[in-house]
């Protein structure tokens, strides 16, 4: 199974390169996207200032991406029914 363009530049994923399929992929498949990348966004932009500055910040930003990809194509997929 091929990663969407959206999935392959997942922030520090490269420990999760030993797995078949890696977790925000699984996440997002089976329709939990939304709710993990809110999550995700509203933890990283918590803690940028104590922890990881840019580097979290960056990684907010690409869950925030993600989200619109989510968003967009959800509501394509309303519309075509």
């Amino acid at each position: 199974m091929e990663k969407s363009n959206s999935l392959k530049l997942a922030p520090g994923s490269s420990h999760y390169k030993q797995f078949k399929i890696e977790p925000v992929e699984y996440i997002t498949t089976n329709g939990w996207g939304r709710d993990f990348c809110i999550g995700n966004i509203v933890k990283y932009v918590s803690r940028y200032r104590d922890k990881d500055g840019v580097k979290d910040l960056e990684k907010a930003k690409w869950y925030v991406e993600l989200l619109i990809k989510l968003e967009t194509d959800l509501a394509l997929q309303e519309h075509e029914h």
